[in-house]
């Protein structure tokens, strides 16, 4: 893990990779370090609101660097597999449309990060073997509630938006909610399992 400092008031750790960033920020929630926020990102945790960048710097010395087991409650999302991108997936994985179903529902995704638009979490699990590439060129307006893949992410649109990912199908499932305590129902360290609607 490499530290810099990320302003006057935040340090920014960088690692290997999202499952590694995941694992420190879930790790750095549990041990109630002395910062406001703890943002994790592909390879690397935002803390913000530090008020004693040794201490800080200390403290992280102690993460052993292990994954820790998910905060928060699985969430199920249903999805309608009838999206563009479907034949392309199956070809690119060696299966027809049933196997791609099957695949990604037996995958058990977690939400590693959030960004691009509010409410949108980059969920890892998909095995590298089964990575897609984006679209040449994106989309002008992917619909919201759209299930993609790209690289080796999924993720749901939670807006209508320009998106360059491979849509599988589709959710009625509300991603962001600014009335709910945490507005973001995909938030870092939720597992996410998606099922035939």
């Amino acid at each position: 893990m490499q530290l810099r400092a990320f302003g006057p008031r935040a340090l920014l750790a960088e690692v290997d990779d999202a499952r590694s960033a995941l694992a420190l920020a879930t790790w750095a929630r549990g041990a109630r370090l002395e910062v406001t926020e703890v943002v994790p990102a592909a390879e690397t945790v935002l803390f913000d609101g530090v008020r004693d960048a040794a201490a800080l710097r200390a403290a992280l010395a102690a993460w052993d660097g292990r994954a820790h087991p998910p905060s928060r409650e699985p969430v199920e999302v249903p999805v309608t597999y009838d999206g563009d991108d479907l034949g392309f997936v199956a070809e690119r994985w060696g299966t027809d449309v049933a196997g791609v179903v099957a695949r990604h529902g037996a995958t058990a995704f977690v939400s590693a990060f959030c960004g691009f638009a509010p409410g949108f979490a980059y969920l890892t699990g998909l095995a590298e073997a089964l990575a897609v590439p984006r679209l040449d060129s994106p989309r002008a307006r992917v619909p919201a509630g759209a299930v993609a893949l790209a690289g080796p992410w999924c993720g749901v649109y939670p807006t209508a938006s320009p998106g360059g990912w491979r849509i599988l199908g589709r959710t009625s499932v509300r991603l962001w909610d600014p009335e709910r305590a945490e507005p973001a129902l995909l938030a870092p360290g939720t597992p996410v399992r998606f099922v035939p609607a």
